[in-house]
C-alpha cells in the first residue's frame, strides 16, 4: 500500500492498518524520501520545504506513529534511510542534505528515549545507490560522474543497501542503536 508520508491522516492509517494485519509492527523501514537539484539561491521555499517535508518530516511521521505502538509492547526496530550527503557536502543538494542529516539526528535522538522501551532505532547512509527511480530522474552522465568517484568504480545495487537494513532489523544488531552505518566505497 502506499502511504504519502506529507499526510498525516495517511500515516496514521497506514500504520494502523499494518498493526491490524500482521498483529503489532515489529520492524519499520522509513524508506520515503525525495530529491531534486537546485542551488541555494535559485531554490524557492516550496522547493526546499517539499524536500523537507517528505524526506525528514515524513520519517518524524512514521517514527512517531510506530513508536507509539511498539511503546506498549516493549520492542520494535525502526531502521532510517539517510545519506552520506548528511555528512558530506554536494552542490545543488543543500536542501537533501539538510533533511537527510536531520534524519540521522532524529535517528540518533529517538533512538535514545526509545531504548528504555526496548526499541532500537538505526539507521543506514548510502552513497549513491543505482535503483529504478534515480535512474528515471537523473541523467546517465550525470549517475556515470558520481558514480566513478566511488572506490570501485560504480554506485551500490539496491540489493547492497538493503541487506544492511536487513542486519539492522534482525537480532545480529541487537546490542545497536542510534547508529547510522555507512553503505558506501567511500570517495576514490
Amino acid at each position: 500500500k502506499l502511504c504519502d508520508v506529507s499526510k498525516e491522516e495517511q500515516v496514521q492509517a497506514l500504520i494502523s492498518e499494518a498493526d491490524s494485519a500482521m498483529g503489532g509492527i515489529d520492524v519499520l523501514i522509513n524508506n520515503a524520501g525525495l530529491g531534486t537539484s537546485c542551488k541555494v539561491v535559485d531554490m524557492g521555499d516550496d522547493e526546499w520545504s517539499k524536500v523537507i517535508d517528505i524526506t525528514l518530516t515524513g520519517t518524524f511521521r512514521m517514527t512517531r506513529a510506530a513508536l507509539k505502538l511498539m511503546h506498549p509492547r516493549g520492542k520494535g526496530v525502526i531502521v532510517n534511510n539517510a545519506s552520506v550527503l548528511g555528512w558530506r557536502a554536494q552542490t545543488e543538494q543543500a536542501h537533501y542534505a539538510a533533511a537527510k542529516a536531520g534524519v540521522m539526528a532524529l535517528t540518533r535522538c529517538s533512538a535514545l528515549e526509545a531504548a528504555e522501551f526496548g526499541i532500537r532505532i538505526n539507521a543506514v547512509a548510502p552513497s549513491i545507490a543505482i535503483h529504478a527511480f534515480l535512474k528515471k530522474s537523473a541523467s546517465e552522465e550525470l549517475l556515470a560522474k558520481l558514480s566513478e568517484k566511488e572506490a570501485f568504480g560504480r554506485g551500490a545495487e539496491p540489493w547492497e543497501v538493503a541487506n544492511v537494513m536487513i542486519f539492522l532489523a534482525s537480532d545480529y544488531s541487537s546490542y545497536m542503536t542510534g547508529e547510522v552505518v555507512s553503505v558506501s566505497s567511500q570517495r576514490a
